[in-house]
């Protein structure tokens, strides 16, 4: 794996040599818009909203809209002022309790690994993390961005998580849908209850769970690339039933 940081966690005056590896790798289908007439991809102008002409990536500036319709080209030195400063270090500001950060936050996942082998900070970081149930919580910059962070122990080392902000998270409270609930009866919570105690698994196991729409898709155009006829079936449409009726028949299942 490549290193997509290389730097220290700062805490006191302790300082832990480290790097970070991206721990998710994203494995979907990239599909490619393609011209119909001879499968050759298509490409996008950059075409003015205002002269309709196609405009050179030389005479493209980035800029804001700061009013409908209204935008403000910022000057590429004032962009470079503004940028945070790159840093090395990911900077703690405080711990908290393990269960104390919103999933609802967690944002991307890294790998936070020695710069060397048996560098003894680092593992005794990790740890004391361990042994108090305690979260990390700091600030690093990395590729031009400033990140708020979370460092927990994991396994045989330990994972950094960047947060959202609080104000890029969205208020539940304005879903229409969720602004009254309606009365359950004991008989509904009963039968949904005997439901999950029946589908209940002690230990949860990721690897039961696949990208079924992925693999299948991948499986047929290996087939149809070889000039091969696929015969695909339509997945059966599930049928709407009454509440207690639907649990019911689950539990019979």
């Amino acid at each position: 794996m490549k290193a997509v940081f290389k730097g220290y966690i700062s805490f006191g005056l302790v300082n832990v040599p480290v790097k970070l590896y991206s721990a998710v790798e994203a494995r979907a289908i990239n599909f490619r818009l393609l011209h119909k007439k001879d499968n050759s991809p298509i490409h996008y102008k950059r075409i003015c909203n205002q002269c309709k002409q196609e405009v050179a990536w030389k005479d493209v500036v980035k800029g804001v809209e700061y009013a409908k319709n209204k935008f403000f080209p910022v000057p590429p030195e004032t962009l470079e002022k503004l940028k945070p400063e790159k840093s090395d270090y990911i900077d703690i500001v405080e711990f908290v309790d393990a269960n104390a950060i919103d999933p609802i936050y967690f944002d991307k996942h890294y790998f936070v690994a020695p710069e060397k082998q048996k560098e003894k900070a680092y593992f005794l970081f990790r740890e004391v993390l361990q042994a108090t149930a305690k979260i990390a919580v700091g600030r690093m910059v990395m590729r031009e961005k400033e990140y708020v962070i979370a460092i927990e122990s994991y396994k045989k080392g330990m994972l950094l998580t960047t947060l959202n902000y609080a104000y890029e998270i969205r208020d539940i409270n304005k879903i229409e849908e969720l602004k009254t609930a309606p009365k359950l009866t004991a008989e509904q919570l009963k039968l949904a209850k005997e439901l999950i105690n029946k589908l209940y698994e002690e230990e949860f196991d990721i690897n039961k769970f696949k990208d079924t729409f992925a693999e299948q898709l991948k499986e047929v155009i290996k087939k149809m690339a070889k000039g091969r006829k696929i015969k695909i079936k339509k997945a059966k449409k599930l049928k709407k039933q009454p509440l207690m009726k639907a649990l019911k028949a689950s539990l019979e299942k």
